[in-house]
């Protein structure tokens, strides 16, 4: 299989950057008419690749929304994954999963190896045990293709402090995450952009040249966060094209549950993403 890197870039130029978030919480199911059941998952879930199939690079299913229903839920999101295999869209898991040693090549075998029923095409992980921790899941999405996006930079205002910290270097921990993001990507272990960012598109730029990353942003908050079009341009329009994926679930999701009337709401926003980030 191609690297991360190279499968997201060709998909971006295919349809354009957005991605979309599959987020099928209680408040969404009701508001789409669906019962807050393994069964409204799954029409939830049905619809939304009907609506995102060539329309979108990416979508981006929330785990936490299937894990809530357990070991049904977890069957929901493997019908999901084959759904939309099927369709040609890549899927990132947002799992936010990371731990050490032993346990995080358990993570690895679960979310990125060949064969595994739960792996996606990449999969978000968080960092505070230590970037370094982590090398099992980037080492396995390096063997396989797939991605691995480092939650670097949040935008909810819980997390600000312990990201903007200065560490003993004088760097943000931030920073020193994108910094070590960048190393990966270039150290020769892996491929190119197999390691990815998640900075949050209502961010301010940091100190970091997010240029030279040298993988994929996952830049969420378009929307009903609040970041427009514009904004995503104007902090990341300097990275190279196809490397950039703004991100947005419940404001697309609330032109549910009607596919077309998702689709057109997709497909606006992609133009206005596409001519800006061009």
């Amino acid at each position: 299989m191609e690297s991360f890197g190279i499968r997201v870039a060709a998909a971006v130029a295919q349809t354009g950057p957005l991605c979309a978030g599959v987020d099928p919480s209680g408040e969404l199911l009701r508001d789409w008419g669906l019962p807050d059941t393994a069964a409204g998952l799954r029409e939830f879930c049905r619809l939304s690749v009907e609506a995102f199939a060539g329309t979108v690079a990416i979508i981006k299913p929330q785990v936490a929304f299937f894990e809530r229903h357990g070991s049904a839920g977890l069957a929901e999101f493997e019908r999901l994954l084959a759904g939309a295999n099927a369709a040609g869209l890549l899927v990132l898991a947002d799992a936010k999963r990371g731990d050490v040693d032993t346990t995080a090549a358990a993570y690895a075998d679960a979310w990125l190896a060949d064969g595994s029923p739960l792996a996606a095409d990449a999969v978000t992980v968080h960092p505070y045990l230590g970037l370094a921790a982590q090398a099992p899941l980037i080492e396995m999405a390096g063997k396989t293709g797939r991605g691995v996006f480092i939650v670097a930079r949040s935008s909810n205002p819980e997390g600000r402090s312990l990201q903007e910290a200065a560490t003993a270097g004088g760097a943000t921990v931030e920073d020193d995450l994108l910094a070590q993001i960048a190393a990966w990507n270039g150290g020769g272990l892996v491929p190119p952009g197999t390691v990815g960012a998640v900075i949050g598109a209502t961010l301010d730029p940091s100190s970091f040249p997010l240029a030279q990353l040298g993988g994929v942003i996952l830049a969420p908050g378009l929307g009903s966060q609040g970041a427009t079009p514009d904004n995503v341009a104007a902090r990341f329009g300097g990275c190279p094209p196809g490397s950039v994926l703004p991100s947005s679930s419940r404001g697309l999701l609330r032109h549910g549950p009607d596919p077309d009337q998702l689709r057109r709401a997709a497909l606006t926003l992609q133009g206005e993403l596409s001519a800006l980030l061009s």
